[in-house]
């Protein structure tokens, strides 16, 4: 298959943010390294989360058969899951203060703060965590997920690949079928990424002064 001249790499920013499309096609014949995929999460991992507890979870589909294992789940989305060089799915970790001593641990090994500190906030905000209602803890990390995913799509656009986010997909069983504890993992969305076969369309957007209201 021919693919037209599409992305590039580029440290352009404007051109990152205001050349983003949502991709609907994909060369099949591009595959992306493990090692680069990992390049790509770990930069998208910069992204703010509530006390730093970096609640999001990865599942790399990269493989012919586990694309073929989610394609039921995400039908209306079949060409671009099978195309794409690989499926993100993005999971929020609902026990996700399981790992504040491993973050702030690491900050006070780095220098980014003293000891007397990280024990401070680990007094409080781990019982608050901790006691935390579901539906509470469900809208913190739903949020934190977010920012990360759209970080990753403007950083895939910065290697010079093309995404698309996926909201509609069997949320029900995605968990199951990735062999992810449906309890504790709560499915955000699915990210195809790939080489591009075109730079997509760009769309209209709503004025800040319909967006906008100034206090």
């Amino acid at each position: 298959m021919q693919t037209t001249q599409t992305y590039q790499k580029t440290n352009d920013f404007n051109d990152i943010l205001t050349n983003r499309r949502s991709i609907k096609q994909y060369d099949p014949s591009v595959k992306i390294s493990r090692e680069e995929m990992s390049q790509i999460i770990e930069q998208a991992s910069t992204a703010p989360s509530s006390i730093n507890m970096q609640p999001w979870r990865f599942v790399v589909i990269d493989s012919e058969e586990g694309k073929a294992k989610i394609a039921p789940l995400a039908s209306f989305n079949l060409d671009k899951v099978m195309s794409s060089s690989a499926v993100i799915a993005v999971f929020a970790d609902r026990k996700n203060i399981e790992y504040a001593e491993d973050i702030y641990g690491k900050a006070v090994e780095l220098g980014y703060m003293p000891e007397e500190v990280k024990q401070a906030q680990l007094d409080y905000f781990k019982p608050a965590y901790e006691n935390a209602p579901d539906d509470q803890m469900k809208d913190i990390i739903m949020l934190d997920a977010g920012l990360v995913s759209m970080q990753l799509m403007l950083v895939a656009r910065a290697h010079g690949y093309g995404t698309n986010p996926i909201g509609g997909y069997d949320k029900e069983n995605i968990a199951e079928v990735l062999d992810m504890d449906k309890d504790r993992y709560v499915p955000v969305m699915l990210i195809t990424i790939g080489k591009a076969l075109n730079e997509g369309f760009p769309s209209y957007r709503l004025p800040v002064d319909t967006t906008t209201q100034w206090k």
